[in-house]
């Protein structure tokens, strides 16, 4: 298990999302020069559709027809719901660039979440190919909560992190909806791993999470490490605030 973290910070939301943009085509182009599909795991929250935006403004010469979307966690709602991860990335995102609907594997967040958590982790163990028998992604994106949730797995159900299934159904604390999520093992097997953090909001944690002082264990964004290489934080001024 490698852990190593870098994180780079930026005046603001936009500016992170446009630099990442910029990244993006870098990234992948790169990839299918090798590969026949490059398979990226979204992430849901307003900093990721910010991305998605400037991804489509900036118009990236990637083969599109190579490139296929999953989800790392949802709520449990409809597609055409105003919470829903898809719902949000189709609208910003794969409808813009005309993503073939064969390249998008959603979470189908309408039903049971039981047999669609089974059901999207029999979809991933098909589709992404696996390295040490876990599938692994070549781009997962993360984000986290100002109370150090990352995918839907919440502080006070820590332990669906190392649960031997690909996905899990976790229960926000305070609404008790149900959401759909990977698993660490899931996670932390990606070629790539990368959070998406903005906000002052979130400071306290993101400082604890990276320097991995006080309680930082308490947080699940905190076992987010990687077989692979690094873990990237992407961040705002606000988000940074407290580094030191």
């Amino acid at each position: 298990m490698i852990n190593k973290q870098k994180h780079y910070i930026y005046p603001d939301k936009a500016s992170l999302a446009a630099s990442l943009a910029c990244e993006f085509e870098k990234h992948i182009t790169g990839l299918l020069d090798f590969q026949e599909y490059v398979n990226i795991a979204l992430s849901g929250g307003s900093t990721p559709v910010q991305f998605y935006k400037s991804l489509v403004i900036s118009n990236p010469q990637v083969d599109w027809k190579r490139v296929r979307f999953f989800w790392g966690d949802e709520r449990c709602v409809p597609p055409h719901h105003k919470e829903s991860n898809y719902g949000a990335a189709h609208k910003t995102l794969l409808s813009p660039l005309n993503i073939p609907s064969a390249n998008i594997f959603k979470i189908r967040g309408e039903n049971e979440p039981g047999k669609e958590a089974l059901r999207y982790s029999e979809v991933i163990e098909k589709e992404v190919t696996a390295f040490d028998g876990i599938p692994s992604f070549d781009w997962l994106f993360l984000g986290m909560g100002a109370d150090g949730h990352t995918l839907s797995i919440f502080p006070n159900q820590i332990e669906l992190w190392n649960r031997e299934e690909l996905c899990v159904v976790g229960t926000h604390p305070d609404s008790g909806q149900k959401r759909i999520s990977f698993t660490g093992k899931l996670v932390e097997n990606a070629k790539r791993i990368t959070f998406l953090v903005t906000g002052e909001d979130k400071s306290a944690v993101v400082n604890k999470v990276i320097f991995k002082r006080d309680n930082y264990l308490d947080y699940p964004a905190s076992l987010v490490k990687s077989e692979k290489g690094l873990v990237e934080w992407h961040l705002d001024r606000g988000a940074a605030l407290l580094f030191s």
